[in-house]
Protein backbone atom coordinates (compact mmCIF):
# COMPACT_ATOMS: atom_id res chain seq x y z
CA UNK A 1 0.00 0.00 0.00
CA UNK A 2 1.40 3.36 -0.60
CA UNK A 3 -0.68 6.35 0.70
CA UNK A 4 0.43 9.60 -1.63
CA UNK A 5 -0.62 13.07 0.05
CA UNK A 6 -1.33 16.61 -2.30
CA UNK A 7 -0.29 19.84 -1.25
CA UNK A 8 -0.08 23.61 -2.81
CA UNK A 9 -3.12 24.26 -4.21
CA UNK A 10 -4.94 27.90 -3.42
CA UNK A 11 -6.70 30.84 -5.73
CA UNK A 12 -4.31 32.58 -8.08
CA UNK A 13 -4.54 35.28 -10.20
CA UNK A 14 -4.37 34.19 -14.20
CA UNK A 15 -1.01 34.65 -15.02
CA UNK A 16 0.24 33.87 -11.63
CA UNK A 17 2.38 30.49 -10.79
CA UNK A 18 1.89 27.60 -8.10
CA UNK A 19 3.44 24.43 -7.36
CA UNK A 20 1.80 21.12 -6.24
CA UNK A 21 3.37 18.23 -4.25
CA UNK A 22 2.69 14.52 -3.94
CA UNK A 23 4.16 12.68 -1.15
CA UNK A 24 4.29 9.08 -1.14
CA UNK A 25 4.40 7.59 1.92
CA UNK A 26 7.21 5.01 0.94
CA UNK A 27 10.14 5.17 -1.40
CA UNK A 28 8.70 3.34 -4.79
CA UNK A 29 11.50 1.49 -5.91
CA UNK A 30 10.16 -0.56 -8.90
CA UNK A 31 8.75 0.56 -11.99
CA UNK A 32 6.21 3.01 -12.14
CA UNK A 33 4.48 6.19 -13.90
CA UNK A 34 2.93 8.95 -11.61
CA UNK A 35 1.07 11.90 -12.97
CA UNK A 36 -0.90 14.54 -12.11
CA UNK A 37 -5.06 14.46 -12.82
CA UNK A 38 -7.29 17.46 -13.35
CA UNK A 39 -11.22 16.98 -12.81
CA UNK A 40 -13.94 19.44 -12.83
CA UNK A 41 -17.39 19.40 -12.23
CA UNK A 42 -19.35 17.32 -14.45
CA UNK A 43 -16.25 16.24 -16.95
CA UNK A 44 -13.78 12.74 -16.52
CA UNK A 45 -10.98 13.22 -14.65
CA UNK A 46 -7.98 14.19 -17.23
CA UNK A 47 -4.07 13.43 -17.35
CA UNK A 48 -2.24 16.73 -17.00
CA UNK A 49 0.90 15.51 -17.11
CA UNK A 50 2.46 11.81 -16.72
CA UNK A 51 6.18 11.10 -15.54
CA UNK A 52 8.03 7.15 -15.75
CA UNK A 53 10.30 6.03 -13.32
CA UNK A 54 13.90 5.03 -14.87
CA UNK A 55 14.46 7.81 -17.28
CA UNK A 56 12.02 10.02 -16.36
CA UNK A 57 10.12 10.21 -19.58
CA UNK A 58 7.35 12.86 -19.60
CA UNK A 59 4.02 14.19 -21.62
CA UNK A 60 1.58 16.81 -20.93
CA UNK A 61 -1.63 17.43 -22.48
CA UNK A 62 -1.77 19.90 -25.06
CA UNK A 63 -3.09 22.39 -22.73
CA UNK A 64 -0.14 22.74 -20.69
CA UNK A 65 2.39 21.94 -22.75
CA UNK A 66 4.62 24.81 -22.38
CA UNK A 67 3.54 26.20 -18.81
CA UNK A 68 3.88 23.20 -16.73
CA UNK A 69 6.15 20.95 -16.02
CA UNK A 70 5.80 17.96 -13.95
CA UNK A 71 9.02 16.16 -11.79
CA UNK A 72 10.58 14.31 -8.78
CA UNK A 73 12.90 14.74 -6.64
CA UNK A 74 15.74 12.50 -6.25
CA UNK A 75 14.18 9.50 -3.79
CA UNK A 76 11.81 9.63 -6.21
CA UNK A 77 9.25 9.76 -3.53
CA UNK A 78 7.97 12.95 -4.16
CA UNK A 79 6.09 14.39 -7.24
CA UNK A 80 6.07 17.94 -8.22
CA UNK A 81 4.14 20.07 -10.49
CA UNK A 82 5.03 23.69 -11.40
CA UNK A 83 2.15 25.81 -12.82
CA UNK A 84 3.19 28.72 -14.76
CA UNK A 85 1.23 31.41 -16.91
CA UNK A 86 -2.15 29.76 -15.15
CA UNK A 87 -5.30 30.54 -17.25
CA UNK A 88 -8.93 30.26 -15.19
CA UNK A 89 -9.26 26.98 -17.25
CA UNK A 90 -6.58 25.37 -15.13
CA UNK A 91 -9.13 25.71 -12.04
CA UNK A 92 -10.27 22.13 -10.64
CA UNK A 93 -8.99 19.41 -8.06
CA UNK A 94 -5.80 18.11 -9.10
CA UNK A 95 -4.89 14.61 -7.81
CA UNK A 96 -1.67 12.87 -8.25
CA UNK A 97 -1.34 9.25 -9.43
CA UNK A 98 0.67 6.73 -8.90
CA UNK A 99 0.52 3.08 -11.25
CA UNK A 100 2.65 -0.25 -11.00
CA UNK A 101 2.34 -1.22 -14.74
CA UNK A 102 3.27 -4.47 -13.84
CA UNK A 103 0.85 -5.58 -11.16
CA UNK A 104 -2.00 -2.93 -12.22
CA UNK A 105 -1.90 -1.50 -8.85
CA UNK A 106 -2.79 2.17 -8.79
CA UNK A 107 -3.26 4.60 -6.02
CA UNK A 108 -4.38 8.15 -5.89
CA UNK A 109 -4.22 11.22 -3.72
CA UNK A 110 -7.23 12.72 -1.72
CA UNK A 111 -6.72 16.22 -4.41
CA UNK A 112 -6.05 19.23 -3.76
CA UNK A 113 -8.12 22.27 -5.49
CA UNK A 114 -6.84 25.09 -7.61
CA UNK A 115 -8.65 28.16 -8.86
CA UNK A 116 -7.58 30.64 -10.99
CA UNK A 117 -9.58 33.62 -11.40
CA UNK A 118 -9.40 37.21 -10.56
Amino acid sequence: QVQLVESGGGLVQPGGSLRLSCAASRIISTSYSMGWYRQVPGKQRELVAGIMSGGGSTNYADSVKGRFTISRDNTGNTLYLQMNSLKPEDTGVYYCNLEFPVSGSQYWGQGTGVTVSS
